[in-house]
């Protein structure tokens, strides 16, 4: 059994939920000026853990013939067996079903917008399969992050700094087009889109390029809208520099460093904002 869970929790890279939960705490944190309460935080983490959950499991069902024709992912849990389709069904069942009964236990708001954050998740394990534009939905998804967290706080979108939201987007389609180089080949061949089968993959690296320096814009917007102090801008400075670093250790001739550059940097850069906009608050 505790084999079987660690299995499914690896198929969906459960350890990854880093990338979008420290934005949810940091629009809750925004929509209160400081730390929810203990009960409005643990329904916003089951939220995202559900959401999340159910659409990476949705993710690799969809994708799970692909998967098994390409050699980098011909090792995960489904193609490899370790998981029954059945299973990977009854996991994304469960946490969608977890997702909506958090939603409910925050607002009204909270529980209306939920079916739109979930199917925005869903629909974008099929963008690969007609647009090159899939990246950009799926940074429409996850900007549903900040947004989420801050309606589950305050039942309301009045003043939310859209800014951070469009921040987030801009940031994730960046940093998934130049994963996605290293299965440009793949795609291409397959029939299947994404910017760097589209562009080349230095095409795609000039677009992540743009995206990114947008998200600094917008990450620093955030900070004068919602009149935060030097430490978010602190926060800001640093996000600017592991966006950079990872422009710099990844190339589009070399892709060996991509897991740093994917995995610890963009871990990274969500908790640090996330920590400096806490320490803003605090010290206001």
């Amino acid at each position: 059994m505790l084999k079987k869970i660690s299995d499914l929790l690896e198929m969906i890279k459960f350890k990854h939920t880093v990338f979008a939960l420290p934005f949810a705490f940091m629009g809750a944190w925004l929509a209160r000026g400081g730390v929810p309460d203990a009960i409005t935080f643990l329904w916003i983490v089951l939220a995202m853990v559900g959401a999340r959950t159910s659409a990476m499991g949705f993710n690799r069902i969809i994708d799970a013939r692909f998967d098994r024709e390409n050699p980098r992912t011909a090792e995960r849990a489904i193609p490899a067996g370790a998981v029954k389709m059945a299973e990977a069904w009854a996991m994304v069942i469960l946490a969608a079903a977890l997702f909506f009964v958090a939603c409910a236990q925050l607002n009204v708001l909270t529980l209306k917008l939920a079916p739109l954050a979930l199917a925005l998740t869903l629909f974008y394990s099929y963008t690969k399969r007609f647009t090159w534009l899939c990246h950009v939905v799926l940074g429409v998804a996850l900007a549903f992050s900040p947004l989420g967290g801050y309606v589950a706080v305050k039942g309301s979108l009045l003043g939310f700094p859209w800014m951070l939201s469009a921040a987030v987007l801009f940031w994730v389609a960046g940093f998934d087009a130049v994963y996605a180089c290293l299965d440009a080949d793949f795609d291409r061949e397959r029939g299947l889109h994404s910017m760097p089968a589209r562009f080349g993959r230095e095409g795609a690296f000039k677009l992540a390029v743009l995206f990114h320096a947008v998200a600094f814009v917008l990450f620093a917007a955030t900070g004068f809208y919602c009149q935060l102090n030097i430490y978010y801008f602190v926060g800001v400075a640093l996000t600017g520099l592991a966006l950079f670093y990872q422009h710099l250790i990844v190339t589009p001739r070399d892709l060996s460093n991509i897991k740093m550059s994917f995995f610890a940097m963009n871990g990274i850069i969500s908790i640090t904002l996330f920590v400096a906009t806490w320490l803003s608050l605090l010290t206001s």
